[in-house]
């Protein structure tokens, strides 16, 4: 008779009960549609399962295991792979170190090899640079070493010409172009309307050594003690300070006119911007010492040559290029006699 009482009425054990059954109904109805479920139909859902009574069969398909005894497949048996290093095996397709781990070949990244090769190349050019300015300031040293020594041979025995009349001009003395260098002085120092000038002066030779000729400058407070030769050309400057030629010897009436290089050949007035108003000057010749004191500097064209005229005074005038190491403009310092 079927029981017709509602949930609510049952027990625990008859709810339990219910639900065993409905799930027994539902595996049955899936075995059923599979095919496979009439030998298990018979079996009592609700009774534990024995030892003797083998587990339902996979649901999984089958069909692949008719060739399980055919060909390579009744011989296979599965085994690990084993990592193949560089892609390199034996005969038999097993690599001969299984264990060690695969290395992949790295692509080779040319961008940076480029970037590598760029970065020598300029390492490459500054040491080159660096060799050149090296080499450029070794000459220049051992230049300056001669120029020194040349110097110091002519300081103590140089014997004093006398002075001869003034000679035209058109640059101040202490340029830095030598008279046999390409094309002569350089047109931009030379005035326009004197320009035809320079190919019509003769040089005039240096005059007889006389007794109040200059043979020795000192200039304490810019540590300078050098020698005085006559003439303030280019050759005349590798040997000291040059007396330009015409003009008044030391101790005389007029304008004593003394120039020197200040970054080469010496470097004698390198510090003849740094020379302070008041400060001495001692210019010796073969029998006397005269004290100049410094009265004014300025700063002039290359083309300024009335700092050369003579003066109605004893005066000493000092001259040199400027600024250093580029050397467009002149610096000129006047000295007065002092007893």
């Amino acid at each position: 008779m079927k029981d017709r009482r509602s949930v609510d009425e049952l027990s625990i054990e008859e709810l339990e009960e219910i639900l065993r059954v409905r799930k027994r109904d539902a595996r049955l109805e899936r075995l059923r549609r599979m095919g496979k479920g009439a030998q298990w139909e018979s079996r009592d859902p609700l009774a534990p399962p024995s030892a003797d009574v083998s587990s339902p069969p996979s649901l999984l398909p089958e069909s692949h295991r008719r060739f399980s005894n055919v060909g390579e497949t009744a011989h296979y048996r599965p085994r690990a792979v084993p990592e193949i290093e560089d892609g390199k095996s034996n005969e038999g397709g097993v690599p001969d170190t299984p264990s060690e781990p695969i290395r992949e070949r790295r692509p080779i990244r040319w961008d940076w090899v480029r970037d590598k090769g760029l970065l020598v190349i300029e390492l490459a050019l500054v040491v080159g640079l660096a060799l050149v300015f090296l080499s450029s300031l070794q000459v220049l040293q051992t230049l300056e070493a001669e120029s020194r020594q040349i110097q110091q041979t002519r300081l103590p025995t140089l014997p004093p010409p006398t002075a001869t009349p003034l000679i035209p001009v058109v640059l101040l003395p202490g340029g830095h172009t030598p008279p046999d260098s390409p094309g002569g002085p350089a047109p931009e120092e030379i005035p326009a309307h004197l320009r035809h000038l320079v190919e019509a002066i003769t040089p005039l030779p240096l005059p007889t050594p006389g007794p109040e000729q200059a043979v020795r400058i000192r200039i304490p407070a810019i540590g300078v003690d050098a020698p005085v030769v006559e003439g303030d050309d280019w050759e005349s400057l590798k040997q000291g300070v040059g007396h330009y030629v015409g003009s008044a010897n030391p101790g005389e009436r007029g304008n004593c006119v003394l120039s020197a290089h200040n970054d080469i050949y010496g470097k004698i007035f390198r510090d003849l911007p740094d020379l302070e108003l008041g400060s001495e000057v001692f210019v010796h010749t073969t029998g006397q010492v005269y004290r100049y004191v410094v009265s004014q500097k300025r700063i002039v064209e290359p083309t300024e040559v009335s700092v050369l005229a003579p003066t109605s005074s004893p005066v000493l005038t000092l001259i040199s290029c400027y600024p250093y190491g580029i050397d467009t403009h002149r610096i000129v310092v006047v000295a007065t006699l002092e007893p």
